[in-house]
């Protein structure tokens, strides 16, 4: 457990909200567990535990507060902070693999034994593979309950349940009510969605920079696939077990997301990816202090703080993104794929007002991408090989990748070198620090800020290099 306790109940004695998500307070003498900033009254020290998941607490037998829902907090970014076994897994889990693939599907995206993975995982974080899935279905069992007007029995085979008892008995462990229960107390607050929409409250930790993420979005657009504004940002989702489409609107402290889902199944695998294409884990506060220290970002970092990375909704779609946007400008790029997405595009059987497309599949772009693409041959060649390696399977792009042998994957492409491999590792995988010295538009944004010798200088910027890659780009796009 990577839990500093004393730090963490000086966390937990000032209410510091930065903290959520990052660890989970237990107490003994009421039997609940809490996210540090829970409005009751500081337990003494002696009653407390301190777990990093709330599943390590749902296994040692405490149930989740329902003052402060510590379910529903950001994410822990140690999860993209730690490249190893663990961070690995918990991406894995989040997007919903175990529901869909077991403890064996698991292991096997991340190449190693069922037996060591649950090893590995129960001494990290104190659950196994089958108590945190457990925990990310009770929390999209208590989403599908509060928000929408499923039927019981839906919402339990929605969230992954293999049983309505199995259900029932996991939400009165977790939540010290049954689902009756929580809906009534949810109707007090808000009105429930129809069936197949979902509104929700996404939280993040402040400062978070939304103008700033809308912009990179906004400017990277592809027609029917996706729509932004200066507030606003939409897409079209591809899912595991259907299609769907998400609105996102950016409020000072929390995003509101309206999803439209073809399968309510998908509900826990589009939140985690939409968490992570806004980078709504990062702990803004530890990237800023330490950017903040070199007198050349200081001031970028105050004009913008809580500045965010942004993440990906499907990995082998940043891959031909980045493929397709060598070499050429943001405005070139987006004109091709919207080019792409127009000819090879699955159409959604229901559009979403100006969302009607799916992106295209690789399977689709090795098949006929020749017959659209334009540009160097070479590059057309490479996207070709690409998409025909991820279509066979042989070129596996997700969020539980090693980063390394992922790197090596990618560059093994003739034409796929450092910047795309590194540009593919930050969005798919949200490393925290990847620099791509090698971008045209970073290096002008360093020479405006008065960097000369980047590679010296962004030594110091280690562990956070992507964020600080962020304020380069907007030093270029800010000043030209």
């Amino acid at each position: 457990m990577f839990v500093d306790e004393d730090r963490g109940y000086r966390a937990v004695a000032s209410r510091d909200p930065r903290f959520d998500g990052q660890f989970i307070l237990a107490v003994r003498t009421t039997g609940i567990y809490c996210r540090p900033s829970c409005p009751a009254t500081t337990p003494k020290r002696r009653n407390v535990e301190f777990y990093a998941t709330a599943a390590a607490a749902q296994a040692a037998g405490y149930r989740a507060c329902r003052r402060c829902l510590p379910d529903a907090v950001p994410g822990s970014p140690e999860w993209n902070l730690r490249a190893d076994l663990a961070g690995r897994a918990m991406r894995l889990i989040s997007d919903g693999i175990v529901e869909r693939e077991g403890v064996t599907g698991l292991a096997t995206r991340l190449g190693y034994s069922e037996r060591h993975v649950t090893r590995m995982l129960t001494a990290e974080l104190g659950a196994s593979p089958l108590a945190l899935a457990r925990a990310h279905r009770a929390h999209s069992a208590r989403l599908l309950i509060e928000t929408t007007t499923l039927s019981f029995a839906d919402v339990a085979f929605a969230a992954g349940f293999a049983s309505i008892r199995q259900f029932n008995d996991t939400i009165r462990a977790v939540f010290a009510a049954t689902p009756t229960q929580l809906r009534v107390g949810a109707k007090r607050h808000r009105p429930l969605s129809t069936a197949g929409k979902v509104n929700l409250r996404l939280a993040f930790r402040q400062p978070f920079d939304g103008t700033g993420i809308l912009d990179f979005l906004k400017s990277r657009a592809v027609n029917g696939v996706e729509d932004a504004s200066e507030n606003s940002y939409a897409r079209t989702l591809r899912l595991p077990h259907g299609t769907g489409t998400a609105r996102m609107h950016p409020s000072p402290d929390h995003i509101d997301c309206t999803l439209r889902l073809s399968d309510m199944r998908d509900l826990g695998s589009a939140v985690a990816r939409l968490r992570r294409l806004f980078d709504m884990d990062a702990d803004p506060c530890a990237i800023d202090e330490l950017l903040s220290t070199d007198p050349a970002l200081e001031p970028s970092v105050l004009k913008t703080p809580g500045i965010r990375v942004p993440g990906s909704v499907d990995g082998p779609e940043i891959v031909l993104r980045a493929l397709i946007g060598q070499q050429i400008s943001v405005a070139a790029a987006r004109t091709a794929l919207s080019r792409l997405a127009s000819a090879l595009g699955e159409r959604l059987e229901v559009p979403d007002g100006s969302l009607t497309t799916l992106f295209p599949t690789p399977e689709v772009i090795a098949e006929h991408g020749a017959e659209v693409l334009t540009g160097p041959r070479k590059r057309i060649e490479t996207i070709i090989a690409v998409s025909s390696a991820i279509a066979s399977g042989s070129l596996d792009v997700h969020v539980g990748a090693d980063p390394d042998e992922l790197t090596a994957a990618l560059e093994s492409f003739s034409g796929i070198g450092p910047w795309t491999s590194g540009y593919v590792k930050m969005r798919v995988l949200g490393s925290p620090d990847i620099l791509l010295p090698g971008d045209v538009a970073l290096r002008k944004g360093a020479l405006k800020l008065g960097i000369a010798d980047l590679a010296t200088r962004s030594a110091a910027w280690a562990p956070w290099r992507s964020y600080a890659g962020m304020h380069l780009w907007r030093a270029d796009s800010r000043e030209s």
